[in-house]
């Protein structure tokens, strides 16, 4: 899987790219066939919560229809595991969903099968 990092009003250190890495590397258990994760983290300023809000953002690029998923959190790390909990939650459906869909095929053609002379 590649990785491509990029910040949007904050600067990106190796400390945060790090974090990034280990929290997004592993999700390829979880679906197999990853191409890419592009990652954006930024800070909003212009919020109706005050203080400065974190956002963490990525696209995964798979087979079919790419995933996309935005979490924010008041520091950065929160922003990241959030993202990393919903993108979890994505993959494990979206896998569920292929898996059904593979029994659906193979039902039909056994059924089929069955009913010729």
């Amino acid at each position: 899987m590649q990785l491509i990092i990029s910040g949007k009003g904050l600067g990106l250190t190796d400390a945060i790219e790090n974090y990034v890495a280990k929290k997004i590397n592993p999700l390829e258990k979880f679906f197999k066939g990853i191409i890419r994760a592009d990652v954006t983290l930024g800070k909003e300023t212009k919020h109706r919560v005050k203080g400065e809000i974190f956002y963490a953002e990525c696209k995964l690029a798979i087979p079919g229809n790419d995933i996309f998923e935005r979490e924010g959190g008041k520091d950065l790390y929160s922003a990241i595991d959030g993202l990393k909990d919903g993108l979890e939650v994505e993959l494990k459906r979206r896998k569920a969903k292929l898996h059904k869909n593979d029994k659906k095929i193979h039902i039909a053609r056994r059924s089929n099968k069955e009913y010729q002379d």
